[in-house]
């Protein structure tokens, strides 16, 4: 793979251990992701509490421990998962979105690391399995006694059920669920999910990394067409209506700041892993790299540096910003309705940050110089 990529990561990595890890409460054995930079007080102290994102901060660094193998990264990312466990009081919480996710970082860290945690992912498949109600219009919802079905929640859930614990049948049904519920027919993109029976049309690129995601394992896993099919028109539609000038949209800070991310995440794996040797499928895995690419240069071209390690912004084709060191007031991110709001200055929130160490992980294992 490409050494520049490969120092690009490794400096992505460095700046969120620099800035953003820490024991949690100083417990021995134990590391959390601060939710910002500059924190506050409430930051350090670990009183928000952001589940999801600490998931895909150890998905991070299991990318980091796959580009480079260290018996140090192992412990942190032992030390990750006892944090998590620690200050969520266990696996397990309402949102069936944000446990898919725990779920797929903890099954690639024992596959891919070496940390092996059966008794969790037994939970959490549980959770995620029992959750699938096609009576109530499911899918499975966002949240536990929720009536809002979505992608969010299927697509990451579905690829997790597709790799563990031979559930491929049930991550094609949600799949299918996906295509014959939220597929826009005119811009052949994925709708964000229906409540209580009417369809919610926002389209977010989160939705289209997931289902790419969902989509493509389930083509390498089953050899079936339709998954080939699908997964190859969402990378053109993609690539049509979700990247302007080759880079993938951003969506702000807060939670919209991992959208881009977990997409290029998805997408690089497509680019690697899609079969078939038709133009079709070659064409897809040709956009879906071309996409990574672009939009890695991109966000490093506009990155800022501080203390010699890059910062990167919530839109990867425009040029980041240094949040201030004093953070005012009703300016950090606020929980609001089940979601995280952004930042003042999105550029403070772990998640554009995680986002653009997952783009320059992602750049790495497509093996491309830089230039």
């Amino acid at each position: 793979m490409d050494q520049v990529w490969a120092n690009r990561a490794a400096s992505a990595e460095a700046a969120i251990a620099n800035r953003h890890l820490k024991k949690l409460w100083g417990l021995p054995g134990t590391q959390l992701g601060v939710v910002a930079w500059p924190p506050t007080g409430t930051d350090k102290r670990f009183k928000t509490w952001h589940y999801w994102w600490q998931a895909h901060l150890l998905d991070c660094l299991v990318d980091a421990e796959i580009r480079d193998p260290k018996p140090e990264r192992v412990e942190m990312i032992n030390r990750q998962i006892r944090g998590q466990w620690i200050r969520n009081t266990g696996w397990v919480n309402n949102y069936y979105d944000d446990m898919a996710w725990l779920a797929l970082s903890l099954e690639r860290a024992g596959r891919l690391a070496g940390v092996v945690k059966p008794g969790p992912l037994t939970k959490l498949t549980n959770q995620l399995v029992h959750a699938w109600v096609p009576e109530d219009g499911g899918g499975i919802p966002w949240r536990k006694q929720d009536q809002f079905f979505n992608a969010p929640a299927n697509g990451p859930a579905g690829i997790f059920l597709a790799r563990y614990g031979d559930r491929l049948r049930r991550a094609q049904q949600m799949a299918d669920w996906i295509e014959e519920t939220l597929l826009d027919p005119e811009t052949l993109l994925i709708f964000d999910g229906i409540k209580s029976g009417s369809l919610v049309r926002a389209q977010y690129t989160y939705c289209q990394g997931v289902v790419v995601g969902l989509e493509a394992e389930l083509a390498v896993r089953t050899g079936e067409p339709r998954h080939l099919q699908r997964a190859c028109r969402l990378i053109a539609a993609i690539d049509e209506h979700m990247a302007p000038a080759g880079v993938l949209k951003g969506a702000g800070g807060g939670d919209g700041g991992l959208f881009s991310g977990i997409t290029v995440r998805y997408l690089a794996q497509a680019a690697t892993t899609l079969p078939g040797a038709d133009a079709q499928t070659a064409a897809a895995r040709d956009t879906a790299r071309k996409i990574v690419l672009a939009s890695a240069r991109s966000a490093w071209d506009h990155r800022q540096t501080v203390a010699g390690l890059p910062l990167f912004g919530p839109f990867w084709d425009r040029s980041a910003v240094i949040p201030a060191a004093e953070v005012a007031e009703g300016e950090e991110a606020q929980f609001v309705a089940g979601a995280v709001n952004a930042s003042a200055a999105p550029e403070r929130d772990l998640s554009v940050q995680l986002s653009g160490w997952m783009l320059m992980e992602a750049a790495h294992t497509l093996g491309d110089d830089a230039d």
